[in-house]
């Protein structure tokens, strides 16, 4: 899967440096270029500020500000950024949570590689 995306932007909110470097590697041949948001506030300063960002993978359970939260904040300033929620709850009531939060999608960690390449091709694809 060699740079199917080349120059693309993604911020990765991820506070769990092994998490992200997880991400990094796994998508290291993709031509994506990965921005690191520790934080939810990060991530919201980092979308107030970076027009080139094309898809926000967020962690759910972040310190300060949850995911949902930083969620609802970035869609008010992007409303068609597309923000998927990454969570290791797999549980319905979380997938829920996702969308009432505006999400555009939810993904269950451990990420399986298939499931995260379907993501891209959907919304980096169009």
């Amino acid at each position: 899967m060699t740079n199917l995306w080349t120059n693309r932007v993604v911020l990765v909110v991820e506070d769990e440096p092994i998490n992200f470097l997880y991400l990094f590697e796994l998508l290291s041949e993709s031509g994506l270029i990965l921005i690191n948001a520790k934080s939810g506030e990060e991530a919201i300063e980092i979308c107030q500020t970076n027009n080139k960002i094309e898809l926000v993978l967020m962690d759910i359970q972040l310190p300060g500000i949850s995911g949902y939260e930083a969620t609802k904040k970035i869609k008010t300033i992007k409303k068609d950024l597309p923000i998927i929620a990454q969570t290791a709850y797999s549980q319905s009531e979380e997938k829920e949570k996702a969308i009432k939060a505006s999400c555009d999608g939810y993904i269950s960690k451990p990420i399986d590689t298939d499931e995260l390449y379907a993501i891209f091709n959907k919304y980096l694809n169009k």
